[in-house]
């Protein structure tokens, strides 16, 4: 006969590593109904736990701490009436414990991090991700055909910046394309570098460093796009460099398969809408040898 309680902590330990390899490699389809698989990952330099640990567990972690509006009043007719179909605004979190001994490269690999909590996350116009609205709530219209988890594009790049590091870009996308003096860490400011468009693809791809804002035209010619550059840290069977975004569905994989609306992520190849649209990149996290823009990878 088998001791259960002899296998307990060897079950334990096994579970724990599954759970470790999910939250770095595979999709956390948690504000959707898809049964997507993304083939691209994300391998970082850094250990997972060392990067997001302090998430884990606690107030800053706690998706209903996101607002400055309590969460008991999430969904009442005040905010309703006062944020409509955006729903509550983020909180500006503080400077994570430790942050002015940590390196550029880590703070970059902590922004994705932190963004790929958020992967299969739904394409909505709300501030806070977790925001998910009771039925009968106004709805912003999206692509996902129906209210729920998620946010936009700059929204998303405003929150992972924000959560990640207590840096609070703007979440209004013409106005985050154009901002280079964002608030925070605290009551500090920090000056985001603007990178024009370099000629070649490869020269994009060459300049770009994890963590950077690409900002997207439209057929317009005006900005209504935002995108996380991944970097080398990106995992994808083609070698295609990879981009994390909230966006709607069309966009296929290294395997022809469409993938969902949302945040997930997409490749960046020169077919692309995101390179041939491609208007500028603002650099948060840099060092002095970013001055201009040389030497990125």
């Amino acid at each position: 006969m088998i001791d259960i309680r002899k296998l307990e902590p060897m079950m334990k330990r096994a579970c724990s590593m599954m759970t470790a390899a999910f939250l770095v490699f595979a999709p956390a389809v948690l504000g959707q109904e898809t049964t997507y698989r993304s083939p691209y990952s994300v391998k970082f330099t850094f250990a997972l736990k060392d990067l997001t640990g302090d998430l884990d567990g606690t107030q800053r972690g706690d998706p209903r701490q996101a607002s400055t509006v309590p969460f008991g009043d999430w969904y009442s007719q005040k905010v309703k009436d006062t944020y409509g179909p955006w729903g509550v605004p983020a909180r500006h979190f503080p400077a994570p414990e430790g942050i002015a001994k940590r390196s550029i490269d880590w703070q970059r690999q902590r922004v994705i991090a932190v963004g790929m909590r958020f992967e299969g996350y739904g394409y909505q116009h709300h501030h806070v991700p977790d925001w998910d609205p009771p039925a009968g709530w106004p709805w912003k219209e999206t692509s996902g055909g129906r209210n729920g988890k998620g946010v936009d594009c700059s929204n998303f790049t405003a929150f992972a910046y924000n959560l990640g590091l207590g840096i609070k870009p703007t979440s209004a996308i013409k106005k985050q394309s154009e901002q280079t003096q964002i608030p925070g860490p605290g009551k500090t400011t920090v000056t985001a570098l603007r990178i024009e468009k370099p000629a070649s693809y490869d020269g994009v791809v060459r300049t770009l460093r994890t963590g950077d804002l690409l900002f997207i035209r439209n057929k317009q010619g005006e900005v209504s796009h935002v995108i996380l550059w991944v970097g080398a840290i990106g995992q994808s069977p083609d070698k295609v460099p990879l981009v994390l975004d909230s966006t709607g569905e069309g966009t296929k994989d290294s395997s022809g398969t469409i993938i969902p609306h949302g945040i997930h992520l997409r490749p960046f190849n020169e077919r692309s809408w995101y390179f041939r649209s491609l208007s500028h990149v603002h650099r948060i996290l840099h060092g002095p040898d970013d001055a201009d823009g040389a030497n990125e990878r």
